[in-house]
């Protein structure tokens, strides 16, 4: 468990939180858990967040795909999105909480109890927003240190033909200054996508630092927000998903969960 508490710096009541968050006799009128996860663009919150909503059963709501389904569907915000994103701007706030409200509005009527949200809210205002629309539990804020996801982002490949995303990097970082080394193994693709993988055109060392720039000056007062709160669970990724996954269900109480999922089915 001293691991355990190296890797992540807990609210002082976080522990307990959790433990309620999966209790049978939780108050929240035995609904599911309503978490947010955060992380610097490549830290893999969109991974570990579908990982967990596959365990515990809650829908995986992420902005981007909210906005991608809109303009597919030609609905009521289509034609406005689509200027927008055809001019490079960015969607308003009111905007994707219109867009978050009526997906979590949907959930009664599809059955759904729960959520997890993946890269919102990114502002103070978007929080702000957020918690008058529903009630967040916990915000999960992932951290890589800042060399292990330039390159994962310079490593990211997608094969043009399934659109499998797959990552060329192979990382072997030696501890220095008391700080522990990391590896990560290449995520590489099957052999039939080898000559169909393409890089994303940001990918590149100078625009993966500014958006880690731009990133860690928006996310500090969110941060904030929900530390203030007594909700913000900061959780440093040790390594890739076979180091980091056991260790982030032992950070949010569910390491027997898994097991207890696997035994039942």
């Amino acid at each position: 468990m001293a691991a355990i508490t190296r890797l992540v710096k807990r609210t002082p009541s976080l522990s307990s939180l959790a433990r309620g968050f999966m209790s049978p006799s939780s108050p929240r009128d035995n609904r599911n858990v309503q978490w947010v996860f955060l992380g610097c663009p490549g830290v893999g919150k969109g991974t570990y967040a579908s990982r967990l909503c596959n365990l515990l059963g809650v829908p995986h709501i992420a902005t981007g795909d909210l906005v991608r389904n809109e303009l597919a569907s030609n609905g009521p915000l289509s034609s406005q999105l689509s200027e927008i994103v055809n001019q490079g701007q960015l969607v308003s706030d009111e905007i994707i909480i219109s867009l978050l409200s009526k997906r979590l509005a949907d959930r009664e009527a599809k059955g759904e109890s729960g959520f997890i949200l993946d890269g919102f809210p990114r502002t103070i205002k978007q929080a702000e927003i957020l918690e008058g629309v529903t009630d967040i539990d916990l915000v999960v804020n992932l951290k890589l240190h800042e060399q292990v996801l330039i390159a994962k982002c310079l490593g990211r490949r997608i094969c043009n033909q399934c659109g499998g995303n797959f990552n060329v990097a192979n990382i072997n970082i030696r501890g220095e200054d008391g700080r522990p080394g990391m590896t990560m193994a290449p995520l590489l693709p099957p052999g039939h996508c080898l000559s169909k993988l393409i890089t994303r055109p940001d990918d590149t060392e100078e625009v993966v630092k500014e958006r880690l720039r731009i990133y860690n000056e928006m996310s500090r007062p969110v941060e904030e927000f929900y530390r203030s709160r007594g909700k913000l669970l900061e959780f440093d990724l040790p390594g890739g998903i076979p180091e980091s996954w056991p260790k982030l269900l032992q950070a949010l109480n569910l390491d027997d969960y898994e097991e207890k999922q696997s035994a039942a089915a």
